[in-house]
C-alpha cells in the first residue's frame, strides 16, 4: 500500500512533470511476485487521486476501474516481462551480464563468511569464471539459474545528482546486481532501467535509499548505449528521534491520513515542505502555488522530520481557506450523524461557522456544537475558574447580573454586539470584570471549557434559550 513517502515523491514528480509541460504517468512496479498484494495498484490509484494528483497517462482508474492509456503501454511491469528477457539477451550477448547457478545455500554460506571477515557482502563472481560450455552444461542439465550485471571493478561510476551533486563509486565497491530472477521476471534494477528509456523518461526522482543502486543503473544505460536520465534523490522522511519514518514508529500509509480526517490540500502542502525550502517565510502553498514556486535546487540533501504537530497546523489553515459553503456543508454532514435534526436546523449555517476558526477536523464538529441540540449541564467546576478570578463563592452573583441585564435585552435587540454592549455597561458599574461575566456565560451555555466566545453562543441560541440555561445554571448552584 502506498507509502506516505511515496506521495511526497509523486509530489515533487508531478510538480517536475508540470513544470516542464510534461506528462504525470503512473507505472506498476510488481515483479517482486513475493511482495504483491492484492487491491495495492487501487490503493495507490485512490491515494493519488485523493490528493490530487492523479495520473495522465499510464495506470489509472476510470469510472472506477483499473485500466492503462497512453503510446507506451503496458504500464505495468509484469505485463513487459518479454521485452525486458530481449534486453536481457542483448546484455548477455555482449558480455554486460552472467548467468549465476549458485545456490541460496551457497551464497548464504558466501555471506556468512564475509561478514566473518567483516566484509560488505557482495557477490564473488565464481559464474563469472564459467566457461561457455560449461554454462551450455548447466543449463541443459536443468540447473536453476540467475543473470546478474557484469560490474566492471577497475573504474569508478560518476554522475551527477540533481540535489546532491556530483557523486562518485569505486566499481570494486558494486555488486554484481542480479537483473533477472530464476523465474523469468525482473528485478527493479533492470525493468526500470528498459522502461525509462523505452519511456522516454528525462528525470529520475526516488528516495535517497537507491542512491547506491544508480551506479548499476549507469552502467546498465552504458551497456545499452543509451544516455541515462537525470536522477535526483530525495531526503529520507524521519521519526521524531530522526530514526526511518516506519511503520514501527507512526502512521505511513498514505489513505489513513484521508481517513483521519487530513483535507488534501493540507497533506500535499505538508509534504511539499519535508525536505523543500522555498526560501521565503511563506508557509501555505496550494499545488497551484508548488507548480509555480518549486525548484529541486531547493530541495535539502538532510532528512526532513514528519512534524505531525506542523501537519495539523497546516490542517487548520486549509479548513479556513475552504468556501463557506463547503465547509458549512461538511460540518453538516459530520454533525448530522449524531444529531439529525440539524438537517432541518435553519440556523445551522451561521453556527457552523461559530467553530471555523477553533475547527482542525471535521469529525470535531459533532462534540463542538453538540450544545445546539441537547441541553448542558456544567458542573461548578466549570462554571469557576481561576485564571478569570471567578470562585465558587461569586458564582450565585454573577448568574444573577448575568440574567438580569441579559432578560432586559429585548429580541429584536439580541445580537452578539448588543449582548457585549450591556456586559460591558455591567462591567462599569463593577464590581465585576467582563471575563469574570463571559466566562461563566459561555460556561452556562455550552458545558464546554473551549467553545466560540460568549456574546456570539448567547445570539447564536437566542433570547429563550439563553435565558433559560442562565435560570437552569443558577438553579443549579443552589
Amino acid at each position: 500500500m502506498l507509502h506516505i513517502g511515496g506521495v511526497r515523491t509523486a509530489l515533487y514528480s508531478y510538480l517536475a512533470a508540470k513544470q516542464t509541460q510534461g506528462e504525470f504517468l503512473l507505472r506498476i512496479e510488481d515483479t517482486d511476485r513475493e511482495r504483491e498484494v492484492p487491491g495495492a495498484v487501487e490503493n495507490i490509484l485512490d491515494a493519488l487521486t485523493w490528493a490530487g494528483i492523479p495520473p495522465e497517462e499510464g495506470v489509472m482508474l476510470e469510472s472506477g476501474v483499473v485500466t492503462e492509456k497512453g503510446a507506451y503501454g503496458p504500464y505495468t511491469q509484469s505485463k513487459r516481462t518479454e521485452i525486458y528477457r530481449e534486453h536481457t539477451k542483448t546484455l548477455l550477448e555482449s558480455g554486460h551480464a552472467y548467468r549465476c547457478f549458485c545456490t541460496k545455500e551457497r551464497l548464504e554460506e558466501m555471506r556468512k563468511e564475509q561478514e566473518t571477515r567483516k566484509q560488505a557482502p557482495m557477490y564473488d563472481q565464481r559464474c563469472l569464471g564459467l566457461t561457455p560450455d560449461e554454462v551450455v552444461q548447466k543449463m541443459q542439465g536443468g540447473e536453476p539459474f540467475v543473470v546478474r550485471l557484469n560490474v566492471p571493478r577497475d573504474r569508478a561510476v560518476t554522475f551527477t545528482d540533481r540535489i546532491r551533486g556530483e557523486v562518485s563509486f569505486q566499481g570494486r565497491t558494486i555488486d554484481d546486481q542480479v537483473l533477472l530472477k530464476s523465474d523469468g521476471f525482473p528485478t527493479y534494477h533492470l525493468a526500470n532501467v528498459v522502461d525509462d528509456h523505452l519511456m522516454k523518461i528525462d528525470l529520475v526522482l526516488r528516495g535517497e535509499e537507491w542512491l547506491s543502486s544508480t551506479p548499476k543503473h549507469i552502467l546498465l544505460y552504458e551497456a545499452f548505449g543509451w544516455t541515462p536520465p537525470e536522477f535526483g534523490h530525495l531526503p529520507l522522511l524521519l521519526n521524531a528521534d530522526h530514526s526511518k519514518l516506519s511503520k514501527r514508529q507512526g502512521d505511513v500509509s498514505a489513505l489513513s491520513y484521508r481517513d483521519k480526517g487530513y483535507l488534501p490540500e493540507a497533506v500535499l502542502n505538508f509534504l511539499a515542505v519535508l525536505g523543500w525550502n522555498p526560501g521565503t517565510t511563506q508557509d501555505v502553498f496550494s499545488l497551484a502555488d508548488l507548480v509555480a514556486q518549486f525548484s529541486l535546487d531547493r530541495v535539502q540533501k538532510a532528512g526532513a522530520v514528519f512534524d505531525l504537530q506542523k501537519l495539523d497546523w497546516l490542517q487548520g489553515q486549509w479548513m479556513r481557506k475552504l468556501p463557506e459553503a463547503v465547509f458549512t456543508q461538511r460540518v453538516l454532514d459530520a454533525t448530522a450523524e449524531r444529531f439529525p435534526q440539524a438537517h432541518s436546523d435553519g440556523a445551522f449555517g451561521g453556527r457552523a461557522l461559530l467553530i471555523r476558526d477553533r475547527i482542525t477536523f471535521f469529525h470535531e464538529a459533532p462534540d463542538m456544537l453538540a450544545f445546539f441540540y441537547e441541553e448542558p449541564h456544567p458542573p461548578v467546576e466549570l462554571l469557576a475558574n481561576a485564571k478569570q478570578k471567578v470562585t465558587a463563592a461569586d458564582l450565585p452573583a454573577i448568574v444573577d447580573v448575568l440574567a438580569s441585564l441579559l432578560d432586559a435585552i429585548p429580541e429584536k435587540a439580541w445580537n452578539a454586539e448588543t449582548l457585549l454592549a450591556s456586559a460591558k455597561e455591567q462591567v462599569a458599574k463593577g464590581p465585576w470584570k467582563l471575563g469574570q461575566l463571559l466566562w461563566p456565560l459561555r460556561a452556562a451555555l455550552t458545558g464546554r471549557e473551549y467553545s466560540p466566545g460568549a456574546v456570539e453562543v448567547a445570539a447564536a441560541l437566542g433570547r429563550t434559550v439563553t435565558l433559560a440555561r442562565l435560570r437552569n445554571a443558577r438553579q443549579a448552584l443552589q
